[in-house]
């Protein structure tokens, strides 16, 4: 399995395909109606953020954004993965092409947050090397908060 990451507009298709199905699952999860920290198609523009759509044999597979929160700190957003292509290593592929774009753009550190449940995402990001930290965002759906240091290497090898 080979996925290619290409940076697109999180505000034009596929991104915002993505965004919208991400949103979709938070609603029919969650009753999220839009509610938490926000995240804008612009959010996820340069200098300080990026949209990464995960290709897959030609189709959109997952995206996930990048979003600048000041002074060397960025946010890993709306990480997500298509239904067909979940509980297959894609979530950890994209997450670490997020963490290398994050350093691209600059960023020493990176914070997420995610649910209690499913609890196999917290085990991911611990996995990938995040520590627990206080709440840092006020999102109301978040069971978990997580940071990790950015290096100047490279994630993948």
């Amino acid at each position: 399995m080979s996925i290619e990451f290409l940076p697109c507009d999180a505000g034009r298709p596929p991104a915002s395909e993505l965004v919208a199905a991400t949103l979709a699952e938070y609603d029919e999860t969650f009753a999220f109606r839009g509610e938490g920290p926000s995240a804008t198609p612009a959010d996820f523009s340069p200098p300080g953020g990026v949209y990464l759509v995960g290709m897959l044999d030609g189709a959109p597979a997952c995206g996930g954004g990048v979003k600048a929160l000041g002074e060397g700190i960025a946010e890993i957003k709306r990480m997500y993965v298509t239904p067909a292509h979940r509980r297959r290593g894609v979530g950890r592929e994209l997450l670490t092409a997020l963490e290398d774009a994050a350093r691209d753009l600059g960023h020493r550190v990176v914070r997420l947050d995610t649910t209690a449940h499913p609890p196999h995402l917290r085990r991911m990001y611990l996995a990938a090397g995040y520590r627990e930290i206080a709440d840092y965002n006020g999102n109301p759906y978040a069971g978990f908060w997580g940071e990790k240091p950015l290096d100047g290497r490279t994630s993948r090898a």
